[in-house]
């Protein structure tokens, strides 16, 4: 599963980066949601994570213009305050993690994205 990380804060990034890996996940970083849009564009990831609060394009806007060209994305918004359910409400496949989360909230969701998108699996909703 390629997994997109987007955090502008260098050391969160690394860290939570490399608490992602794991057999059968390719973890990419990167620091903005422009970043993030012009690697997604060369090839779509599996599982998009980025923080809310970004310099430039917010992760909001990122996950709005991941979604548009396709709803069934998989996207982790992280943020510092509640999003409430409207974010739930973009897609089928939006989940949200407030934060400082634990590294277990994380990796559940990272297993149920690879859970749904393995080969053979209608990931579809």
């Amino acid at each position: 599963m390629r997994i997109l990380y987007v955090e502008d804060h260098a050391e969160l990034r690394e860290t939570i980066g490399m608490l992602m890996e794991a057999e059968g996940r390719s973890v990419t970083l990167c620091e903005s949601a422009e970043h993030a849009l012009a690697l997604d564009a060369e090839h779509a990831f599996n599982l998009v994570v980025t923080d809310v609060s970004l310099p430039g394009l917010s992760g909001i806007d990122l996950a709005q213009r991941l979604l548009a060209a396709d709803r069934n994305r998989w996207l982790v918004l992280c943020s510092g305050y509640q999003l409430g359910p409207h974010a739930q409400a973009w897609g089928p496949h939006v989940h949200t993690l407030l934060k400082p989360f634990e590294v277990e909230q994380l990796d559940a969701l990272l297993q149920e994205a690879e859970w749904a998108l393995a080969p053979g699996r209608n990931s579809g909703a």
